[in-house]
């Protein structure tokens, strides 16, 4: 690990200007992820501005909704009673997610902002566009299995690796930001991430030095009808191959509307607008079901190694959205 400067934030204006000022600083909350990847030389800020003491941890309920702070735990999040009770779908994805004694350690906001698990990412010796812009990329060509199959771009393959967002874009969240001149802004969670298109290097929509305070949920009414299904190599302790967050709204059998939102097959949540438009006033059955998950799927451009995944993918989603309806 190489050196670096230690500062620690007292106030969320302060944590965000430090960083905006210093182009080679970065926030650290757990640290789950960004102290694993300077241990592997993929990341080398110069300076970590420390969050741990600011007062970012609240879980509280606004205007119908809830506001959930960037500092709160993956492990307090999932197991809050107002989030158990009004999104059960965000619990169930926070507990799909990593081992009970990193959720313990990893907060809401580092979970948005963690960074893929490709191989090649943290293969130094390998070339990555995401690592080192206009070096190729390695798994294009090379072992893929794990990569995407919809949304990917030449310049990277690479999939966005967190549970909890895949969750978040069902649930319509939004993200509300501190700019480094001290103003808020927020943002919807499906414009947080990026496509990796020609700039792979860029995660998300932040600029340098924005933090985020709080991830805000409105009112939901897939509380009674959602569900979150993740396939992976091992029972725990594994990224997705493929993941479904299905949520409905129904009025009998009736689909008033619908969330169908993939994890493990692109560079960002993928949510499939075709599918839930598909779903909205239909009859929740299998053949509804299986309707609506060929369409999501229709764009799928699997590589060499991951063919499998457009099957899988599919069937996930009718799963998923079998278990959501009751009818599994």
């Amino acid at each position: 690990m190489r050196p670096f400067k230690y500062t620690r934030a007292t106030d969320p204006n302060g944590a965000a200007s430090a960083v905006g000022a210093n182009p080679q600083a970065k926030f650290l909350a757990g640290g789950t992820n960004i102290l694993d990847l300077m241990k592997e030389d993929v990341e080398r800020p110069n300076e970590l501005v420390d969050l741990t003491r600011l007062k970012l941890a609240e879980i509280k309920e606004t205007g119908g909704g809830i506001s959930i702070g960037a500092l709160a735990t993956n492990t307090d999040t999932a197991n809050h009673p107002l989030i158990r009770r009004d999104y059960p779908l965000l619990t169930q994805a926070i507990v799909a997610g990593a081992s009970g004694q990193l959720r313990n350690m990893a907060t809401n906001g580092g979970n948005l902002m963690q960074r893929t698990r490709c191989q090649y990412f943290y293969d130094t010796a390998m070339p990555c566009n995401k690592r080192e812009p206009g070096s190729g990329c390695g798994a294009l060509e090379g072992l893929n299995r794990m990569h995407a199959i919809l949304g990917w771009s030449d310049s990277c393959v690479a999939t966005y690796p967190g549970d909890m967002a895949t969750a978040l874009y069902a649930l319509d969240a939004l993200v509300r930001l501190r700019s480094v001149d001290g103003r808020d802004r927020t943002l919807p969670v499906n414009e947080f991430h990026r496509l990796p298109g020609d700039t792979p290097q860029r995660d998300n929509n932040l600029e340098h030095g924005e933090l985020i305070v709080a991830i805000e949920l409105p009112k939901s009414n897939f509380a009674g009808n959602s569900y979150y299904l993740k396939v992976r190599d091992r029972a725990s302790y594994a990224f997705a191959l493929v993941a479904v967050a299905a949520a409905l709204e129904l009025d009998g059998s009736n689909i008033k509307q619908a969330r169908v939102v993939l994890g493990g097959v692109a560079h960002k949540p993928w949510r499939s607008e075709e599918a839930e438009a598909a779903l909205a006033g239909k009859s929740a059955s299998e053949e509804s079901f299986r309707a609506a998950a060929d369409l999501a799927l229709r764009d799928a451009k699997p590589l060499a190694h991951n063919a499998y995944k457009v099957e899988l993918a599919k069937r996930a989603i009718v799963r998923a959205l079998m278990c959501a309806s009751k009818l599994a």
